[in-house]
């Protein structure tokens, strides 16, 4: 099978020109990754900001070369059949300024067609079909400049769909947006890879548009990817479709504590205890809020033992099933909040 994207031991090493006798002089942002995308897939890569997936982004869309290993899209190289690459591919990063702000949409959209060699009279009609879908069709008149950041980035999407390409590339898409546009641009992602793709999601797909979304946004990557790779610290931790990697935590016992202050109780005497397979805290205003995962529903008496012996309370006890978030927690150790302020 042809893979839409397939990378083998891929790796990336920054060298630090301004680095300081005691700092390292190389930065790994990737290292040994292995990916194996299919035609018609809509493929997830979920990490913390700074865990290495535009690194990744930009070398797939022959932006930046890799330091070793292979990288392919539709089967060419990225490195030695560049050109070939980006007529098949497309991509589209959120937050971008794109285009150009004394232009129109419609002609910052059309602009962008010709650098493609679209025809005019089809990249019209492909420009009104999808400002209709994302609801621009009455802003197709209006300055760039004068759109808010959400309807600027609804433009910015319909700029990535114009071209109609085999393999789309969004980096982060709905960063910034607010709920309702978010949520339109979610739902107009999954909508164009299911109408071209001719098997059902969760079926393996097969000959289609295949799309590869970054994010670190937990529930876009579960209401989106058909397959999720969660990456920190430039390496794929695993793979897997999202309820899958969920399922692999339904043997825990998972829940969610809100307590009074914790007066100098360390997480690390809550994973000491017996059956604690994992405690995260995130402080609060006036308040501790626990995130654990146990071995069985026994372990919980232990915890509340514990807390209660240190005049702690606890205001609100939730269990829950596994998401995403405790995933990645299973596999980090950390929560993608905790990594990222940390980092």
């Amino acid at each position: 099978m042809e893979y839409a994207i397939h990378t083998e031991k891929l790796g990336r090493i920054y060298k630090l020109r301004h680095a300081k006798k005691e700092d390292p002089k190389e930065l790994t942002a990737l290292q040994d990754v292995n990916l194996a995308v299919r035609p018609g897939e809509l493929f997830g890569l979920l990490g913390p900001n700074g865990a290495g997936k535009t690194t990744l982004i930009k070398i797939l869309t022959t932006l930046l070369a890799p330091t070793s290993g292979v990288a392919r899209v539709t089967g060419l190289d990225v490195t030695q059949e560049p050109q070939k690459v980006r007529a098949r591919i497309n991509m589209v990063s959120g937050g971008e300024s794109s285009g150009y702000g004394l232009l129109t949409v419609r002609e910052n959209l059309w602009m962008f067609s010709q650098f493609y060699g679209l025809p005019s009279k089809a990249a019209n009609q492909r420009i009104d079909e999808l400002l209709k879908i994302v609801g621009l069709e009455d802003r197709k008149n209006t300055k760039s400049s004068d759109l808010s950041t959400g309807l600027r980035q609804k433009m910015n999407i319909v700029r990535g769909f114009m071209t109609d390409p085999d393999v789309l590339f969004l980096d982060e898409p709905t960063l910034g947006l607010d709920v309702g546009a978010s949520r339109d641009v979610r739902r107009f992602i999954r909508q164009w890879v299911d109408e071209n793709s001719p098997l059902p999601q969760g079926e393996g797909r097969g000959e289609g548009r295949t799309l590869l979304l970054t994010t670190h946004y937990m529930v876009e990557a579960d209401e989106l990817c058909d397959r999720v790779a969660i990456i920190n610290k430039g390496r794929v931790l695993a793979c897997d479709t999202p309820a899958n990697l969920k399922r692999g935590l339904q043997q825990d016992a998972i829940y969610k504590m809100t307590l009074s202050p914790l007066n100098g109780l360390r997480v690390t005497q809550l994973e000491a205890l017996a059956g604690v397979k994992k405690v995260t805290h995130t402080p609060q205003d006036g308040a501790a809020e626990l995130d654990l995962i146990l071995e069985s529903d026994d372990a919980l008496g232990n915890i509340v033992t514990k807390l209660t012996s240190n005049d702690i309370h606890i205001l609100n006890l939730q269990k829950h099933e596994p998401t995403l978030e405790d995933v990645f927690i299973d596999l980090v150790g950390h929560s993608m909040q905790e990594v990222e302020v940390h980092e």
